[in-house]
């Protein structure tokens, strides 16, 4: 990372944590409308033009170790095969035969040898998604087969990080990200290796808990034992960006360090930023990871219902060689379980309260602004005429969005 931006960083959470007030000129948030977390017609839009149009991370390199290599995704709805071709590049197609529609794969993950095969009429594909054989040829009409090709998703990597996006006018994943690209270039991505996956079901709409992960105002009381003991909550520095991405600086006490990271090896390029602080991201709409020196997870959360989501907690960590990961992982990841619990169990708890006459909207705070970005960026996904006029949200926070990190 730059040292002039480093400078800017740590001056912005010296600002932060001795301010009287918020900055001149920022404005009252409107209250985010209750209905946004429980109106069926809201929820119904926010499936339908949220997902589809985004790109979400899907994969690691380490889940596809060789050509044939293949892994089933199917978080939006529609079943996407990732698979890693001839060239070790990684493709992505929809699952489906362009016969009668029939899956190519079924298992979640595995590997095949010289192509892909239709189990219902045996129709076969290369792993770059061409058509290459069908059975008894000779009985059609006209077929084209270079018409034919399995239909490819956008797919593009960030270091050993796989990203799809269904929209195939998508922009190009780099030019997405912005700043968040720029950062991760200091980081030795290409040396990132997959440490651990969990999946956690939680009973809440999706964006109960997303809220919680995009301020540390709550830490004083849910975490009070646990991540407010080593993280100064009054010195966060935030930036709002472009597309909904956001960013959030927030500096240890008293130059705490992790005892639990002691003896790991750390990241190239990593800086006292990472050392000294916490510096997460939200990638949107539904990526959140917090970076330290020996590795990061990635919090990735999945609708399932109206009032169900799914968690996933995965975790990188620089190549430490051959042989299994360093038993010092197994102790930090029980100790981030053990904060995630905390959030898993509060998320639960308002999820009840929803449908209440009692909740009728949140009035945000300064400290909050990363939470009415994300909801001003679904509006604006959305379509602003779509949603209904008393569940809309008003950009005010449009001067304070940038295209860096000012």
């Amino acid at each position: 990372m730059d040292p002039k931006l480093i400078e800017k960083l740590l001056a912005g959470i010296e600002y932060e944590s001795t301010r009287k007030g918020p900055p001149d000129g920022f404005p009252q948030l409107p209250d985010i409308p209750g209905g946004r977390y429980s109106d069926p017609e809201f929820l119904r839009l926010e499936r339908e033009h949220l997902w589809k149009k985004a790109w979400l991370y899907a994969g690691h390199t380490d889940e596809l170790p060789e050509p044939g290599s293949y892994k089933l995704w199917r978080r939006t709805g529609s079943p996407i095969l990732l698979l890693k071709d001839q060239d070790d590049r990684i493709r992505a197609f929809y699952n489906v035969c362009r016969h009668r529609g029939g899956p190519l794969v079924t298992d979640d993950n595995g590997t095949v040898s010289g192509g892909l095969v239709c189990g219902f009429h045996g129709w076969t594909y290369d792993l770059s998604g061409q058509l290459i054989n069908l059975r008894d040829k000779r009985d059609f009409v006209g077929l084209d087969m270079s018409c034919r090709n399995l239909v490819p998703v956008r797919c593009e990597r960030l270091g050993n990080w796989i990203f799809i996006n269904e929209d195939p006018e998508a922009m190009p994943l780099a030019e997405y990200l912005g700043p968040v690209h720029e950062y991760f270039q200091g980081l030795p991505l290409e040396n990132l290796r997959l440490v651990d996956q969990q999946t956690f079901t939680v009973n809440c709409n999706l964006k109960v808990l997303l809220d919680a992960f995009l301020e540390v105002y709550h830490l004083k009381s849910a975490h009070a034992g646990t991540v407010d003991r080593f993280l100064d909550y009054r010195g966060s520095n935030m930036c709002l960006w472009h597309r909904g991405h956001s960013f959030m600086l927030t500096p240890n006490r008293r130059d705490w360090v992790d005892p639990g990271v002691k003896g790991m090896p750390e990241m190239s390029g990593a800086t006292d930023i990472e050392r000294y602080n916490n510096p997460s991201f939200n990638i949107y709409p539904n990526l959140v990871t917090p970076v330290a020196p020996s590795g990061l997870p990635f919090l990735l959360l999945w609708p399932e219902t109206d009032a169900s989501m799914q968690l996933e907690s995965i975790w990188f960590a620089p190549d430490w060689g051959d042989g299994p990961r360093d038993e010092l992982w197994d102790e930090r990841i029980s100790n981030f379980d053990r904060i995630l619990a905390e959030d898993l169990q509060l998320a639960e708890r308002i999820q009840e309260s929803l449908s209440s006459p009692g909740f009728r909207g949140m009035p945000l705070n300064y400290q909050e602004r990363r939470i009415y970005h994300w909801h001003a960026e679904l509006d604006r996904r959305i379509g602003v005429e779509r949603v209904p006029e008393h569940l809309r949200v008003e950009p005010v926070l449009d001067a304070w969005i940038t295209d860096g990190w000012s």
